[in-house]
């Protein structure tokens, strides 16, 4: 799964969807690329029948304005990217993926009973994606996560690596990680703007990274 996050133009989104990308993220949370649910529909409903996964990323949002962001954006996927709780799934009829960001000397037990409290509930989230932790900041912020903690989750629990990946970098943390999926949205900027190029060039690196993972 390749995510190219913080899309606001139906180019951007037809341009990532032709060149592979298995889902495009929407930021409904105050944020330099924050779109609103209307325009996010109005994307999807020029983009082919075949379209990556829309995933529409929320902050302390409630279930039930969660649920209106559904309905008028049309989204697929629920990103909950804040400092919701585990319980709050359960009140979401929606397929749900979670960001979570642990601290720099987090131990694999620590994050385990994290993520284990996330796929407990009798909805499970569907994806766990793992990005820095920046105090005060919920993403998009250029940092790396902790590669080596992440590969040790990577291989029992459904994870997507985020955080500083970038076109130069993701082929090295796909090989080490062995994440189910790679997220970027900084990453593939220039000036503050998505840029083609360095979408192509992600995606490509991306897919050639996760083709070697393949046995055989």
């Amino acid at each position: 799964m390749i995510k190219i996050c913080g899309i606001q133009d139906v180019g951007l989104a037809r341009f990532a969807a032709s060149k592979g990308a298995g889902a495009i993220g929407f930021m409904l949370a105050p944020s330099r690329r924050r779109i609103a649910p209307e325009s996010i529909a109005s994307i999807l409903m020029d983009l082919p029948p075949e379209r990556p996964l829309a995933v529409g990323v929320v902050v302390n949002e409630s279930p039930l304005a969660i649920d209106e962001i559904v309905r008028v954006s049309g989204i697929d996927i629920v990103q909950l990217s804040g400092d919701e709780s585990p319980d709050m799934v359960e009140q979401l009829d929606h397929t749900v993926w979670k960001a979570i960001r642990f601290p720099a000397g987090t131990t694999i037990d620590e994050a385990s009973q994290v993520l284990d409290s996330w796929l407990a509930s009798s909805r499970p989230i569907e994806a766990v994606m793992i990005d820095a932790a920046v105090p005060g900041r919920y993403g998009g912020t250029g940092h790396t996560a902790d590669w080596e903690l992440v590969a040790r989750l990577a291989e029992t629990y459904p994870v997507i690596l985020a955080g500083g990946l970038t076109p130069a970098n993701v082929g090295g943390a796909i090989a080490s990680v062995r994440p189910a999926g790679v997220d970027v949205s900084s990453g593939v900027e220039v000036d503050g703007s998505k840029d083609p190029p360095r979408i192509e060039a992600f995606i490509d690196e991306s897919r050639a990274a996760f083709g070697r993972l393949q046995p055989g």
